[in-house]
This record gives structure tokens, C-alpha cells and sequence, in this order.
């Protein structure tokens, strides 16, 4: 069942309205097929007009919908023969990032990506998608594994974060996402990302320094949350929609401001409306980018990541 958020309320009172007539005997009285059929214009249209105007707080809720396709449907649709490699060989597995080898449109890939969970029972599983340091060190040994055997990368980011607990602290979360985010810059195959919800703090980043940065149109990537930001600047989480706005962490924003590559369009009303429209879009600008980037030296590979990086850090501080 389709959840629908605060701001679309007169699209879903149309749709309750389209459920309702559906439910109904045709006596005659009323074409019922007619009726549905400009109903479901109408939302079309509203869809239309909503999405295209929606706040950088409304992105936050998109990018955030329960309904949205995770990581686990990607790899469903995309890749073939989908192998998942667990542990980091140092403390244990962690599930709120997955790992594998797989076939993607013909070619053998490493795939790493973060998990939410569709349920309260794979949430709790996945850790609802934030690692603890054993998963970014998993992430550290497979695209070193994938570097040996000259397998290009697919990351996809979905996360709020990195866990926060006490536990993960203790085993060094900071210096496992700043390993990862070494190993992302240092391994010599191509490596793309896609952002495909939620891009939050260094969890994100983590695996996230990539040749290519895709962003789904709706999707959010930022330094920390907006209502993480509103606490801090002023303390008071009820100022996260100002937060949002000054975070500047729409796909729009970023790719104006270089960060991101790519934006990846959404079906209209959301990528959580049309599963399999969003996954194919992205597959395309997945296979796109890799085309581009396969057949290259790895060394020069190497290079023209990091320096965009370091250029992207420089455009930052002038």
C-alpha cells in the first residue's frame, strides 16, 4: 500500500476517491469508467505541478519514503547471478551494507550498497542502512578484491548515516570511513555511484568517492541531516526545513555546485510510485557511465579521481 506523504494529501484524497468508484457496480446512472479516467488526469496533473516545485524539505520526505526501491530491488533487477561476500575477516558480518559479484547488462561488477529495509523486521536486520565500521571495512576488502580482479564498481548510497552507538565508536568508525573513502580514491577500476535516497554525513561518502556521481532526481546528499544541522546551528529540530535550504542538498543544488555528476530522472510523483520505470533509468546511467570509463588506464583512472576531489575541495574554499 502506497504511503503518501503531507504534501501530497489532495493527490491522495483524488485516489481514494478513483478507489472508491472502482469499488462501484456501473447501474448506468454514471459512466464510472469516464469518471475514473478523468479523475486519474487530474492527479496525473497535480503529480505533475507537485513535483516539479517541491521544497528542499519535501525532497528530504521523497528521498526518505518508505516506498522507495532500496538497494536489495536494484540488484534484483539489475545484476545476474548476484553472489553476496560477508565479513570484513577482522571483527564480523555487518548487514546494513551488502556486498557482491554479479553480472550487470553482460559484464562482471562488484556491487556494494547500503540496505534499509522494506519492514520492521528486515529494518531492524539492516540496521535501517547505517554501518558500523565492520561494514566499511567489508566495503574496504571487497573493491580491493574487485581491484585484483579488474572488476568495475557499482556503489549505491542509501543511508542517513554511519551508526552513531557507542560500540561503533569504540571500534573506530571515523578511521573505517576514512579508510574506505582511501580505498575509493586509490583502487584502479572504475567506479560509479549512484544516489539512490538518501546520501547522509560520512556514511554516504564512505563509498561514495567515485568516478561518476549519479543523483536520483529526488534524492538527498549532505554533509548531516537537516534536522541534525537545526540542533546544532539552532537547537531547536523544528528548524530543519531552513536547515534543508541552507544544507543545499538537492540533486539541483549539488550537481550545480559539481558534487554530483548526473541527475538520474524520476517517474513523475517519485521513484516510489513506478519501481520499475526508477530501476531502469538508473541502469541505463549506470551502463552510460561505465561505458565511458571501461577500457581506461587505471592509473590515469586513479588520477582524474582524486584530482576531482581535491578541484571540487578547491572550488569550496574560493
Amino acid at each position: 500500500m502506497l504511503t503518501f506523504l503531507e504534501f501530497e494529501k489532495p493527490i491522495a484524497e483524488l485516489e481514494s476517491k478513483i478507489e472508491e468508484l472502482r469499488h462501484l457496480t456501473d447501474n448506468g446512472d454514471i459512466n464510472i469508467a469516464e469518471e475514473v479516467g478523468k479523475l486519474q488526469a487530474k492527479v496525473d496533473r497535480l503529480l505533475r505541478q507537485t513535483y516539479a516545485k517541491l521544497l528542499p524539505a519535501q525532497k528530504v520526505q521523497v528521498a526518505r519514503h518508505p516506498n522507495r526501491p532500496h538497494f536489495t530491488d536494484y540488484v534484483g533487477a539489475l545484476i545476474e547471478d548476484f553472489s553476496p561476500l560477508a565479513g570484513d575477516r577482522a571483527y564480523a558480518e555487518d548487514r546494513a551494507i551488502i556486498g557482491g559479484i554479479g553480472r550487470f547488462r553482460g559484464y562482471s561488477v562488484l556491487v556494494v550498497g547500503q540496505e534499509k529495509g522494506h519492514d520492521t523486521e528486515t529494518r531492524i536486520l539492516h540496521n535501517f542502512g547505517a554501518a558500523k565500521p565492520e561494514g566499511y571495512r567489508k566495503v574496504q576488502r571487497l573493491m580491493q578484491l574487485a581491484e585484483r580482479f579488474q572488476l568495475p564498481v557499482i556503489c549505491l548510497v542509501d543511508t542517513a548515516g554511519a551508526y552513531p552507538g557507542v560500540g561503533a565508536e569504540q571500534r573506530g568508525q571515523a578511521e573505517a570511513i576514512a579508510r574506505c573513502i582511501e580505498t575509493c580514491l586509490r583502487i584502479k577500476v572504475p567506479l560509479v555511484a549512484a544516489i539512490i535516497g538518501e546520501g547522509g554525513s560520512g556514511g554516504a561518502i564512505a563509498i561514495a568517492a567515485a568516478d561518476r556521481v549519479l543523483m536520483l532526481e529526488h534524492s538527498i546528499y549532505s554533509v548531516i541531516s537537516p534536522e541534525g544541522c537545526a540542533s546544532i546551528l539552532w537547537r531547536d529540530r523544528t528548524q530543519a526545513s531552513e536547515a534543508a535550504i541552507a544544507l543545499r542538498l538537492t540533486a539541483q543544488d549539488l550537481k550545480e555546485l559539481g558534487v554530483a555528476d548526473q541527475i538520474v530522472s524520476e517517474p513523475i510523483g517519485g521513484a516510489h510510485r513506478d519501481h520499475a520505470a526508477s530501476i531502469a533509468v538508473v541502469g541505463d546511467a549506470l551502463e552510460t557511465a561505465l561505458s565511458e570509463l571501461r577500457g581506461q588506464d587505471g592509473t590515469t583512472l586513479r588520477l582524474r579521481r582524486r584530482e576531482k576531489f581535491i578541484e571540487m575541495g578547491m572550488h569550496t574554499l574560493s
